[in-house]
C-alpha cells in the first residue's frame, strides 16, 4: 500500500503542492462569492474579511503545530483519531470529502455564471461540459493535474496582482468613471460603511467563510514536502499577509472603484468594476481569468475529493474499490465517483438556478467549519494531554488554549447568524442529515472492524 501512495504523489513538485494551495484559498468565494457578500455588508465587507481571516489564522496555528508534534501526521484526521477518538477521524474524513464536493459543485455553478458573460445559454450546460471534461484531464497522470493548477493559480495570482496595481493608479490620479470618480471615499459616502446596518455585516459572514475554505490546504501540502519543520511554519506564517493582500487589499481597490450599490449581486464584482470605467475588453478577459479560475478551483476539487476517497479507502474507512488505481497511477474508481456526486451541481443549475449557489456554499462553509472546530479541539486536548510536546514545540499557536475557545465560540455565532438568515437557514438545517448519516455509518463499521476481530482471533 505504501508503495501505491508514493506512486500516487510521486510526480507532484514542490513548487505544485506549493501554488496550488496558494492558488486553492483563492477562488469563487472571492472572484464570485465577494458580490453577494458586497450587496449584504457594503463596504463593511473589509471588517468582515479581517475577522475571519483571523480567526483562521489561529485554526492554521494550531494546524501547524500538531503537524509538527508527529512526523506521522499529515493531515487533521490523523490527530483528530488520536485526541478526540476513531470517530472523529472518521467523521471529519468524510466531511472533508463532503467539503471539497460543495465547494467544487460551487466553481462549475460558477462556470454556468462566468459563461453567460458571453453566451445567453442555461447555466447547467456549461457546467456539465466543464465536468466533463475534468473528469477526462484527471484521469490521465497527476504531473499534466500539477502543471495546468500551476499555471491556473499563477493567473489567478496575477490578475489580482494587476487588478490591486490598476487599481491604485486608478485612485491616485482621480480616474474619471461613468459612475465618478475613483476616490476613497467611495468607501463611505454611499450610506457609510454599515449602509444595511449590523444585520447585512453579520449576513455576509457565510461567503466570506465559504471565501477561505481550502486554507488549511497550505498547512497540509507543507507537511508533505521533503522539509516539513521549515515548510509548514513557513507556509502558515505568510497567510496574513496573503489575506491582507488578496482579500482585503482586492476588495479595498474594488469599492473605491465604485460604489458599492452598483455592483450586482449575481455577477464577479471583478468584471463589473472593468465594465463599469470603462473598459469593456479588460472585463472580458478578467471573465475569463475568472473562468479560468473557477474551472481550475473545480479541478483541485475533484482531484482532492478522489486523494481523499483513496485514502479512507486506504485506512479501511471506505470501500476498498476506492483505493485501486489505474494504469496512470490515479485512482479512477474515487474520480467516477466523485464526479457523478458533483453532477449534482448541474442539476442544481438547473433546478434551482438563482439558488443554486447559495445553497452550496453555505453547506461548505458549514462543513468546513467542523473540519475547523476539529482542529482547534484537537489542539485543546494535545496541549491538556501531551504538555511534553507542547513545551518543546518548535513552532508553538499563540493564546492557547483561551484562542482556541474564542474562535470555537465565533464558529457557533456564525451557526446561529445563518439560521436568522433567510438565505442560509434551509442549507444550515438541511447539514446535520449529513453528520446524522455518518455517525450512523460509523457505528455500522466499528461493529464491523468488532465481528472481523473477533472472527480473526478465533481463527487463531
Amino acid at each position: 500500500m505504501a508503495e501505491q501512495k508514493q506512486e500516487l504523489k510521486r510526480d507532484l513538485k514542490n513548487r505544485h503542492v506549493q501554488l496550488i494551495a496558494i492558488g486553492g484559498t483563492i477562488g469563487t468565494g472571492l472572484f464570485l462569492g465577494s458580490g453577494k457578500a458586497i450587496q449584504l455588508a457594503g463596504p463593511s465587507i473589509i471588517f468582515a474579511y479581517l475577522i475571519v481571516g483571523i480567526a483562521i489564522f489561529f485554526v492554521m496555528k494550531a494546524l501547524g503545530e500538531l503537524l509538527l508534534s508527529n512526523a506521522g501526521y499529515q493531515s487533521f484526521t490523523d490527530f483528530a483519531n488520536d485526541y478526540i477518538g476513531p470517530w472523529a477521524g472518521y467523521v471529519t474524513g468524510w466531511t472533508y470529502w463532503f467539503c471539497w464536493i460543495m465547494t467544487a459543485m460551487a466553481d462549475i455553478i460558477a462556470v454556468g455564471v462566468y459563461i453567460r458573460y458571453w453566451f445567453d445559454i442555461p447555466q447547467w450546460v456549461p457546467a456539465l461540459i466543464c465536468l466533463i471534461i475534468l473528469l477526462g484531464l484527471n484521469l490521465l497522470t497527476v504531473k499534466l493535474f500539477g502543471e495546468l493548477e500551476f499555471w491556473f493559480a499563477l493567473i489567478k495570482v496575477i490578475t489580482i496582482l494587476a487588478l490591486i496595481i490598476i487599481g491604485f493608479v486608478m485612485l491616485v490620479i482621480g480616474f474619471e468613471s461613468d459612475s465618478g470618480a475613483v476616490t476613497v471615499n467611495n468607501l463611505w459616502k454611499h450610506g457609510g460603511l454599515f449602509p444595511n446596518g449590523i444585520s447585512g455585516f453579520l449576513f455576509s459572514f457565510q461567503m466570506v467563510v465559504f471565501a477561505f475554505v481550502g486554507v488549511e490546504l497550505v498547512g497540509v501540502s507543507a507537511a508533505e514536502t521533503s522539509n516539513p519543520k521549515k515548510n509548514i511554519p513557513s507556509a502558515i506564517n505568510k497567510i496574513p499577509l496573503r489575506i491582507l493582500f488578496f482579500y482585503v487589499g482586492a476588495l479595498f481597490i474594488i469599492l473605491t472603484i465604485n460604489p458599492w450599490e452598483q455592483l450586482n449581486a449575481s455577477n464577479s464584482p471583478f468584471v463589473q468594476v472593468f465594465s463599469l470605467v470603462g473598459i469593456p475588453v479588460a472585463a472580458g478577459i478578467i471573465n475569463f481569468v475568472v473562468l479560468t479560475s473557477a474551472a481550475s478551483a473545480c479541478n483541485s476539487g475533484l482531484f482532492s475529493t478522489s486523494r481523499i476517497l483513496y485514502n479512507l479507502s486506504r485506512h479501511e474507512q471506505g470501500p476498498a474499490t476506492f483505493a485501486k488505481l489505474s494504469k496512470n497511477h490515479v485512482p479512477s474508481n474515487a474520480l467516477w465517483i466523485s464526479a457523478v456526486v458533483l453532477s449534482v451541481g448541474a442539476l442544481l443549475s438547473k433546478l434551482i438556478p438563482q439558488q443554486a449557489f447559495s445553497i452550496v456554499t453555505t453547506i461548505s462553509a458549514i462543513c468546513f467549519i467542523w473540519v475547523w472546530s476539529i482542529i482547534l479541539i484537537s489542539h485543546i486536548r494535545y496541549m491538556k494531554s501531551r504538555p511534553d510536546l507542547h513545551n518543546k514545540s518548535i513552532f508553538k499557536a499563540p493564546l492557547t488554549p483561551f484562542i482556541n475557545y474564542v474562535v470555537l465560540a465565533f464558529f457557533a455565532i456564525i451557526l446561529v447568524i445563518m439560521y436568522f438568515s433567510e438565505v442560509t437557514r434551509m442549507a444550515l438545517l438541511l447539514t446535520p442529515v449529513w453528520f446524522i448519516l455518518l455517525f450512523i455509518l460509523y457505528g455500522v463499521h466499528r461493529k464491523n472492524n468488532v465481528h472481523a476481530l473477533n472472527y480473526e482471533q478465533r481463527a487463531k
